[in-house]
């Protein structure tokens, strides 16, 4: 029978693969669902009256076609790069076999480290399957930026994620405009892509506009780019899939997607129709997505494809301990906070972090604090060096420079000639515990536990409210892949129900409330 009652209605937007039709019963006016074969045959009657018809919709469809087409996808869903190799080489190969697509997390690690995993990557998924590594801007030691770039290209990495660039720099250009060439009807070729995610207009503009015409210029001089290269680079928007980054994990400028992402799709069209570029450049949604309901209301603003990032942190296939991934389960909304970033900590930047059952962004702003305050480790008062030596570094100044120093002369020996000035070698030591803090939680070193960083946004906490009492709860069954189903799937039935519900139905509050089951 048709569905008219409200419980009947929200069991229909469920069924977002059956196509149902809108009807109105003549006798009341009441508006309902039908399906096929069952609206018809009312005894006595004629059929129906039928006003308005809703095919099947499956959550492959929610995004921008063009975007799983490109990169070869199921579904338009991304899990973003966790530094220091949380997003693992198992997370992203997972992922890649379930048609979505995973950016391993290069960030942090040593060039060894990203080969190895490219090796395994390239081995395990081949050039078929969607994978790609993440090219995180490193200002503090551009020599290991250029040295990843030139790996990806060596090594043919066909898809990069670039993140937390404030500005062009000839690595990421250089990976971008390498093997750009023309095909038999004089369209261009990309060997590379790009999906850049940034949060502030500025940035994307970059990112959207050519490369700059010296910087091609500089890299065709230094043999880096060939001349036919640098003429087609110098044609086309550095990146054609550019992620919109609101309130999330890790670096964040704390923007509210609903102001950030219509604002960057503006730029993107008016700089379109400015360069008249033929083919679209796709807006993607990240931050704060940790429910179907804000995944749903990510396609609803445009995005042509959404980004996970927190909540993959806690599943069972990320680099994170089984002890952070645990505390990751029990964080609410509001249980994250700013903290200096380690890669970035001279310059003042900040990522947000876990807060609850962590000491590290107290302890971290208060050396970030000192740092600021006085011009080297001998300068700072006895009563604050008795407290971070015994308490943050829990080793005295002297031995933390020479650990810190060992570090750097294996990574990076400039790093230890730079540290003749006095401040920079504060800054090396206190960027030390940024470092550790992280990789304590990825070992899980429980005796720093008070001491972890753990990269999070408000996503995790409302991620846990949604799972509360389902299969999901359990940090045990959170599999990257049932976490993507169960979200694409959700946002397909709350897109539904809200199609409906502007034909006019009274769908219910129960008809948006999708709950987390196994998926196959």
């Amino acid at each position: 029978m048709p569905a008219f009652s409200t419980a009947a209605l929200a069991e229909a937007c469920a069924e977002v693969r059956a196509t149902h039709h809108v009807i109105r019963d003549e006798r009341d006016g009441r508006l309902g669902l039908g399906r096929e074969g069952e609206w018809t045959d009312r005894p006595g009657a004629g059929a129906w009256p039928v006003l308005a018809s809703l095919p099947p919709l499956y959550p492959e469809w929610l995004g921008d076609r063009s975007f799983v087409e490109v990169h070869g996808l199921r579904f338009p869903y991304v899990a973003g790069a966790m530094a220091n190799g949380i997003a693992t080489v198992r997370l992203v190969s997972e992922l890649a076999r379930n048609g979505f697509l995973g950016f391993f997390g290069a960030a942090g690690l040593s060039l060894p480290r990203v080969e190895a995993a490219v090796d395994r990557l390239q081995r395990d998924l081949g050039s078929v399957l969607p994978w790609g590594v993440n090219l995180i801007h490193s200002p503090a030691e551009p020599a290991l930026e250029d040295a990843v770039a030139d790996l990806f290209i060596r090594r043919g990495v066909r898809c990069v994620e670039a993140s937390a660039f404030m500005a062009l720099t000839p690595a990421i250009v250089r990976y971008a405009a390498s093997g750009l060439s023309r095909d038999a009807s004089g369209r261009i070729q990309r060997r590379h892509r790009v999906v850049a995610k940034i949060s502030r207009e500025e940035v994307a503009r970059r990112f959207l506009e050519p490369p700059p015409v010296a910087m091609l210029a500089a890299l065709r001089e230094a043999g880096l780019l060939t001349a036919g290269e640098a003429e087609l680079a110098a044609q086309l928007p550095l990146a054609e899939d550019i992620t919109v980054e609101a309130d999330s994990g890790g670096h964040t400028d704390n923007r509210p997607l609903t102001a950030l992402l219509p604002t960057i799709a503006h730029l993107r069209d008016a700089i379109t129709a400015a360069r008249g570029y033929a083919r679209p450049i796709r807006i993607g949604a990240a931050g704060g997505l940790g429910t179907p309901a804000a995944i749903s209301a990510a396609f609803a603003l445009g995005a042509a494809y959404v980004q996970t990032g927190s909540i993959n942190q806690a599943c069972v296939e990320s680099g994170l301990g089984e002890r952070g991934r645990a505390m990751l389960a029990q964080a609410e909304m509001a249980d994250v906070i700013m903290a200096p970033a380690a890669d970035m900590f001279e310059m003042g930047v900040d990522v947000q972090v876990l807060r609850r059952g962590s000491l590290f962004a107290v302890r971290a702003r208060k050396l970030y604090e000192l740092y600021r305050a006085w011009p080297s480790l001998e300068a700072i008062p006895a009563s604050e060096r008795e407290k971070v030596e015994r308490d943050i570094l829990r080793q005295d100044f002297d031995q933390a420079w020479r650990s810190t120093q060992a570090f750097w002369m294996g990574r990076d020996p400039a790093q230890v000639e730079r540290a003749h000035d006095p401040k920079h070698r504060m800054a090396l030591v206190f960027r030390s515990y940024l470092g550790l803090s992280s990789r304590w939680a990825i070992d899980g070193v429980d005796e720093r536990a008070a001491d972890f960083q753990i990269w999070c946004g408000p996503a995790m906490g409302a991620f846990n409210a949604w799972t509360r009492g389902s299969f999901l709860e359990v940090p045990a069954n959170r599999s990257v892949v049932q976490v993507a189903r169960n979200l694409m799937e959700g946002a397909a039935v709350i897109t539904r129900a809200q199609q409906l519900r502007s034909f006019g139905l009274a769908i219910p509050a129960s008809g948006f409330d999708f709950r987390p089951r196994p998926l196959a």
